[in-house]
């Protein structure tokens, strides 16, 4: 699988290094429970004079079992939440405990951990209107109290490093966001930074890391965690994306069946401070595999399918009546009954992208209630999307967003009622004099209109383009190319071109602000909605000045008459052809893709008869991740 998830459950991955993995159990029973037969640190309130807040403020130190002042320890700054203060950590995460503990294990180095008030203000208690916005202001203020003030107070008055090697910032929720902002922010002041459920306060990741590289060299510790059912996961999951696609080396967590509270925060300070002041020797970690994330395309709540570290899926349902169940995916795999009623499977890996599937139960094919479905294979079917290396183009980012559009019309030519969906661009609605080029793009075979709107995730790959600046404004209509006729027959492609030509594009350039010369429309398809391009497309390329055709080509011997009566047309037409068109665009899923030898016979054709066009191929088949490739790189050169 292309995707490096640094990804754990209660079960955890560590790494440090992109390709190096080490798996390390959860913290076993008893570790924050007091043992008195152990040595134990010291829990002291100390107070400091700040200059930012302008008052005396107060926080809680911890010196480790054995504490001595002839002797130079290292620092952890731990914060608390929104909700806390400078005893949220002693009174419910125990840190002193699983210290202890810890120590006695010879599993930590020693060290000071000091445990402030993040919120730098007169008064900082934890009372009242907690989100009071001058209460949230007060934990940004933190930041200059803690560096002004609270870490030299700490270097005159204990016997600590003083340098930023020997100085970690961690904390949780609010405290994580304070961390993953603070610490990435004086990357010349901490090398450690742990984040735990950051919370919104955490800033976006193109902010917090503008320079990755920085982080990559100076950091000798990123660990990023969160619990999955933890509504804040978005937070920490954007900014480990950011970190993953930068090749920032970095631990990313995330505990099955976790939620916003202490057990997951204490069982992160547990496994983040073995880590602390020292090299990682990977050979002292031994456990199982991870738990895997939950796939997006679940429904909401459901915490299966999951998707592994290596590509396999995991399936689960409870069907305790059911006598046999399986999940067909192309391929068939049998799900296991277990004891409690509850069947599962685990898959082989699956290739990036999303993967239509099915559950038969006891002989009968139904949709998985814990997964979104979506219109392929001629029928509704669950959907499981796979998460990889390079998904970062049709991910949702902090840009402008365009909309996607619902709209019905009445087709005189079919005397029905039709719809597509459209995607116009960030600033349509408010720029009411512009007008805008347009794509019109089809779906395939078993498929309708839903399909680039859905699947091919249309909108997220042009709001990212044109963000960038790659990409020309523009307004795209996703057709429903599903007509009375079938669709390999010469009869179905004379009448889309009929339906494309007498009412689709009049009702456009009617209804919406779109450019009406040839040289602002495109048409592109995939499969079979490449078929119907490469008819209605060639035949008018006095309309349009731009074609796509992904992963098609006419079908031999099936379409051998309509392929010599369009090569017969573009051998005649060719230099107008090649005149009108200002790019005849043609790819395909590489060799494992189901029309890549008709296509290559076509190809060899439009050779013969002197057409120019542009190939691509991107490897994966006849899928949704190829034509969302395929998309995102012919639309960059559209309109241009």
């Amino acid at each position: 699988m292309k995707k490096l998830f640094l990804f754990l459950s209660i079960s955890m991955l560590f790494t440090l290094a992109v390709n190096s993995q080490v798996i390390m159990k959860s913290a076993p029973q008893g570790y924050d429970m007091v043992n008195a037969d152990i040595l134990h640190g010291k829990i002291d309130t100390i107070t400091y004079s700040s200059k930012t807040v302008g008052c005396n403020r107060r926080a809680l130190i911890y010196t480790p079992p054995g504490f001595s002042k002839n002797k130079k320890y290292p620092v952890l700054y731990l914060l608390h939440g929104i909700g806390g203060d400078e005893k949220e950590w002693y009174v419910q995460g125990k840190p002193q405990v699983i210290l202890d503990n810890l120590y006695a294990q010879k599993k930590v180095e020693p060290m000071i951990v000091v445990l402030p008030n993040g919120r730098a203000m007169k008064d900082d208690r934890a009372v009242g209107n907690i989100y009071d916005s001058l209460k949230v202001a007060a934990f940004a203020t933190f930041e200059k109290d803690l560096i002004s003030d609270l870490i030299p107070y700490i270097e005159k008055s204990y016997p600590v490093f003083a340098d930023r090697e020997h100085r970690a910032i961690a904390g949780l929720s609010m405290g994580g966001g304070q961390t993953l902002n603070f610490g990435l922010g004086n990357m010349d002041r901490f090398a450690w930074i742990g984040g735990f459920s950051s919370a919104p306060n955490t800033k976006e990741p193109e902010k917090l890391l503008p320079n990755p590289n920085d982080a990559a060299k100076n950091l000798s510790l990123l660990w990023i965690s969160c619990g999955d059912k933890d509504n804040l996961i978005n937070f920490s999951k954007r900014t480990h994306d950011y970190l993953e696609k930068n090749n920032v080396p970095h631990i990313y967590q995330v505990i099955a069946g976790g939620y916003h509270d202490f057990n997951v925060w204490k069982d992160n300070l547990y496994h983040f401070s073995q880590l602390l002041f020292k090299s990682v020797d990977y050979a002292l970690f031994s456990g199982v595999n991870s738990e895997g994330q939950r796939a997006e395309s679940n429904v909401r709540s459901a915490q299966y399918p999951k998707i592994l570290t290596d590509g396999r899926a995991v399936f689960r349902i409870k069907a305790p009546e059911a006598i046999k169940i399986q999940v067909d995916l192309g391929r068939k795999y049998d799900m296991i009954r277990q004891a409690d009623g509850f069947w599962e499977v685990t898959t082989d890996s699956l290739s990036e992208g999303i993967h239509y599937y099915s559950l038969i139960i006891d002989g009968v094919t139904v949709a998985d209630p814990s997964s979104e479905t979506f219109y392929g294979m001629g029928r509704m079917a669950s959907g499981i999307e796979v998460p990889f290396a390079g998904d970062d183009y049709y991910q949702i980012k902090e840009v402008s967003h365009g909309d996607i559009r619902f709209k019905r019309y009445y087709s005189n030519l079919t005397h029905s009622w039709r719809n597509f969906y459209m995607y116009t661009p960030p600033g349509y609605s408010q720029n009411t004099k512009e007008k805008y080029p347009v794509l019109y793009l089809l779906h395939g075979g078993g498929e309708d209109q839903r399909g680039w709107a859905n699947q091919g995730k249309t909108d997220l790959i042009l709001d990212n383009l044109i963000a960038e600046g790659k990409a020309k404004p523009m307004v795209i209509v996703m057709l429903d190319g599903n007509l009375a006729l079938s669709g390999f027959s010469e009869g179905f492609l004379k009448l889309f071109e009929s339906e494309l030509k007498q009412t689709v594009i009049p009702f456009v350039e009617k209804n919406y602000r779109v450019k009406t010369d040839s040289q602002s429309r495109a048409l592109a398809g995939l499969s079979m909605g490449g078929m119907q391009t490469l008819y209605a497309g060639v035949r008018n390329t006095d309309l349009f000045g731009y074609l796509g055709v992904f992963s098609s080509g006419w079908i031999h011997p099936m379409q051998d008459d309509i392929a010599n009566k369009e090569y017969d047309f573009m051998k005649e037409n060719a230099t107008q052809i090649n005149k009108n068109l200002k790019c005849f665009w043609i790819s395909m899923g590489g060799k494992e893709d189901i029309a890549w030898e008709n296509c290559q016979r076509m190809l060899g054709k439009f050779d013969d008869i002197k057409i120019k066009y542009t190939y691509s191929e991107y490897p994966g088949g006849h899928t949704w991740p190829v034509w969302r490739n395929n998309l995102y790189n012919f639309s960059q050169v559209l309109f241009k």
